[in-house]
């Protein structure tokens, strides 16, 4: 009896032992609002919703309820549901996407039916983000709440204020948690808006998929993340932020994986081994056997009953001891009572038989007892030979594997150095060098960077050419040969890679130049645009008025005296004097208000 108990409190003390530690309950609820009534739908957070749940469920969350498109009363009866689950949990996490609305400073999340006319509608018609933080407060060490509802909001425009004082900010305002393990995570910071992104996903709902479930990944550093992604991939518009703080212990969304399972195992029978280290410590029979059951065959079950033969030699031994003690009790007790001489004999050679029983019970006991070591001796040398050869293993395909990085890196080496060497020389061709450079330059005259016909000469304006093209397509190849890969690039493009330049007076038309051509009136000024022309009037110079007065003096010197009235009459021509008999004076028009002076003579 007192066995069977030593054995069952050793069984039961290995399964208590053996057995994983009750894990932390965690629950989440999932909301995605999409087709707003009152407002355009969305797109993305249904989409959303079904994205960070699966995430949940695949994270191994007790219970996680995925809600689509909730109205008002929906989503009221939801978070009292949820409440009513986190009594009980560890964790509890609340995600939403949708529309939010700040208002003085207060947070609320928008259902689907949702009517928002005036500001004070807002208290009516949506949830105050407060109601959300009561859901999770009954979790015993972690609350979070995950807010993908800082879109651009359509009910803000539209609202009319009541008060003029009243404050509708654009995104959602800055919260500070009262809890304790409280985070309530943004999808961009307080006061900014976030995308919805191009694809079937918003940028931050993708984000959080890809970290939040890592395994021991600390929350802080997880959304770290989720923030470094994001505001790459809006080009750093939106910045996703988090709000409370947690204690000094790392809390991760998903528990750390055990050592044991991290890495292959020492042993692939380390099970086997594990069980058979367990029966030898009981060290009793039914600990054997209830191992013999499990295992009956291979090398621990053939230890297993070496250990089986060294217990059935200490009971032999045990009860032929307990015989020869009885038998010399007998011979004792009939010499006391003085028995008959045959008596006497007789219980004397049953003590000496249980003697020698006795002796070779306990011989047996040794041999068994000498056999159980050396099985035990042989058991820990295969084990080390086991343990030996694995590490033999891992160390040959560490080897390998450095090996094969090295050839990696060797091989990369030297691929750079072809490539080197290749961007130095010209590379083998299976063109002749005049035809590839007439095919080069027949493609560069295809994209617009050559203006010239294609002769296989490779001169500075073909350089120039192929300097054009490398900046406009982004290359970098040398302008100072023709190459295979240049030709190549080239050849990948559909179309105009260079801009088109025409000359002065003509202008673009597609891949062409068109002569510029001005309404009458209008010419084509410095900066190739049509403009009016504008008239000169003639203006004299001083070299007009020194031939006139030449003109004037050669005429007095040549006219006879006789004839000259002693004044002078000057038009375009030059000047002459007035004829004798005549003198200037007012002449007679057809316009009367016009008077014009010349020669009147009588």
């Amino acid at each position: 009896m007192r066995i069977n108990r030593l054995y069952l409190a050793l069984v039961f003390a290995s399964l208590v032992a053996s057995a994983p530690a009750q894990a932390d309950k965690r629950v989440a609820l999932v909301i995605g609002n999409s087709a707003y009534k009152n407002a355009p739908r969305l797109a993305n957070p249904v989409n959303d919703a079904g994205l960070v749940g699966g995430m949940f469920r695949n994270a191994g969350f007790d219970t996680v309820e995925i809600k689509l498109d909730l109205n008002a009363s929906e989503m009221r009866r939801s978070l009292r549901d949820f409440a009513a689950r986190t009594r009980d949990a560890d964790m509890a996490v609340i995600y939403y996407a949708g529309h939010g609305i700040e208002l003085d400073g207060s947070n609320y999340l928008v259902p689907t039916d949702a009517m928002l006319e005036t500001d004070g509608d807002v208290l009516d018609e949506t949830i105050a983000l407060d109601r959300a933080l009561y859901a999770v407060e009954p979790a015993k060490q972690l609350r979070l709440v995950i807010l993908d509802a800082c879109r651009d909001n359509p009910f803000a425009k539209t609202m009319k204020r009541t008060l003029a004082s009243r404050a509708i900010g654009g995104g959602l305002a800055k919260v500070e948690p009262t809890s304790p393990n409280t985070m309530i995570a943004f999808a961009a910071k307080a006061g900014s808006t976030a995308s919805d992104g191009d694809s079937r996903n918003s940028p931050f709902a993708v984000a959080l998929t890809d970290h939040l479930p890592k395994p021991g990944l600390d929350l802080r550093k997880a959304f770290g993340f989720v923030r470094d992604d994001v505001l790459k991939k809006t080009g750093n518009k939106q910045e996703p932020y988090v709000y409370g703080s947690l204690g000094g212990s790392d809390v991760p969304l998903v528990p750390a994986r055990p050592a044991a399972t991290a890495g292959p195992q020492a042993n692939p029978q380390d099970s086997v081994r594990k069980d058979y280290e367990l029966a030898l410590q009981a060290g009793l029979r039914e600990a054997w056997e209830a191992f013999l059951q499990t295992y009956p065959d291979g090398f621990y079950a053939n230890l297993a009953r070496v250990q089986l033969k060294k217990i059935a030699a200490e009971e032999d031994r045990t009860l032929a001891t307990e015989k020869a003690r009885l038998a010399e009790q007998e011979k004792a007790r009939l010499a006391t009572e003085r028995a008959q001489k045959a008596e006497q004999e007789k219980a004397a050679a049953a003590a000496k038989a249980a003697e020698e029983a006795r002796i070779a019970a306990e011989k047996a006991k040794q041999i068994e007892q000498a056999k159980a070591e050396a099985a035990e001796r042989d058991r820990k040398a295969a084990e080390a030979a086991a343990a030996k050869s694995l590490a033999d293993k891992r160390s040959m395909e560490k080897a390998a594997a450095e090996a094969a990085a090295k050839q990696a890196t060797d091989k990369q080496a030297a691929d750079a150095e072809s490539r080197k060497v290749a961007a130095l020389s010209p590379p083998p061709s299976s063109l002749p060098p005049g035809d590839l450079a007439k095919s080069v330059q027949s493609e560069l005259r295809r994209v617009g960077c050559l203006s010239a016909a294609p002769d296989g000469d490779w001169n500075a304006a073909t350089q120039r050419s192929l300097t054009l093209f490398n900046k406009y397509a982004g290359t970098q190849f040398d302008a100072k040969l023709a190459s295979i890969d240049a030709l190549d690039a080239l050849k990948a493009k559909p179309g105009r890679v260079c801009p088109l330049v025409c000359n002065f007076g003509f202008k673009a038309d597609g891949d062409q130049c068109a002569k510029i051509t001005c309404r009458a009136g209008y010419r084509v000024g410095d900066d190739n645009e049509c403009e009016k022309i504008q008239e000169k009037k003639p203006v004299a110079t001083r070299e007009d008025s020194r031939r006139r007065d030449s003109d004037r003096k050669n005429a007095e010197s040549t006219a006879p005296k006789s004839q000259a009235s002693g004044q002078m009459i000057c038009n375009g021509a030059g000047c002459r004097p007035v004829a004798k008999g005549c003198h200037l004076g007012p002449v007679p028009n057809a316009n009367a208000s016009a008077k014009i002076t010349g020669e009147v003579c009588n």
